[in-house]
């Protein structure tokens, strides 16, 4: 399993938040790209060098909220209320999963970690 998973749900439009773009980037590590995926019809992200072990440590998640919304048709203004929402979270287990569930809309978003 891999270490870190993110799931986007659109709450605006009752849908799982596709094509949005998310990356992850360690802050430890001089803000380095961990992993960059988009979402997929399950709502997790999608990536193809997502890596199989990310060291313990201090990460920011970004997700390209005012994009998504843009390509979707949605007017928003500009600048928009949320362009881009970062999240920073720490990973201090590496035997354990972290889950990043999210919820949002053009004006705000919920994060947890889940199971």
């Amino acid at each position: 399993m891999k270490p870190i998973s993110v799931h986007v749900v659109d709450v605006a439009n009752g849908v799982v938040a596709r094509g949005m773009r998310v990356q992850v980037f360690s802050l430890d590590a001089e803000g380095e790209l961990v992993m960059e995926g988009t979402v997929g019809n399950n709502g997790l992200v999608e990536d193809l060098d997502r890596p199989d072990h990310i060291p313990l440590g201090r990460y920011e998640l970004r997700l390209h909220v005012a994009e998504y919304y843009r390509e979707r048709g949605t007017t928003l203004p500009e600048p928009p209320f949320v362009d881009v929402q970062v999240f920073h979270f720490g990973l201090s287990d590496d035997t354990q999963h972290y889950h990043l569930p999210v919820k949002l809309s053009p004006w705000g978003m919920s994060l947890f970690r889940g199971a």
